[in-house]
């Protein structure tokens, strides 16, 4: 009769993925199922037995997902940058908000100043952003 309580809790970790989404207690769920279904095999398999074979299962049910199901899910980003908004200026042209002098500057993107290194160039020169370093634009004049 053990087995249905495994069966109970995989139910309810099964109901807790459906309210908090994210899918690691699905697989542990499953985990949970399958001990339920390994005592109908085993029936007097030990407790220490059971919760090793649960900790086991649970560990290779969420690599499998890692692993395997994650990748093929969620697939490529048709917006890797979304959340990197610097590196989305990359090969774009902005104008020097002020000059580039001893290779620090700022350049005007939008309504905002961003602190920029490169060559020396005047304020009002065009530059062209060609990589990103934290939240400083490396350019080089626009040509």
């Amino acid at each position: 009769m053990l087995h249905y309580g495994w069966w109970i809790f995989a139910v309810v970790l099964i109901l807790a993925e459906l309210m908090m989404p994210g899918y690691f207690m699905l697989w542990v769920g499953i985990a949970a199922a399958v001990v339920g279904a390994l005592l109908l095999i085993l029936p007097d398999l030990s407790f220490l037995a059971q919760t090793v074979a649960f900790v086991l299962l649970s560990v290779v049910s969420c690599y499998c997902y890692w692993r395997f199901v994650r990748p093929v899910t969620t697939g490529p980003s048709d917006q890797p940058l979304l959340n990197r908004r610097a590196e989305q200026f990359i090969g774009k042209r902005y104008v020097l908000d002020s000059a580039i002098v001893n290779g620090n500057g700022k350049v005007r993107v939008g309504d905002s100043p961003w602190l920029a290194s490169g060559p020396d160039l005047p304020a009002g020169a065009t530059v062209e952003v060609i990589a990103v370093d934290g939240t400083t634009l490396k350019v080089r004049a626009a040509g």
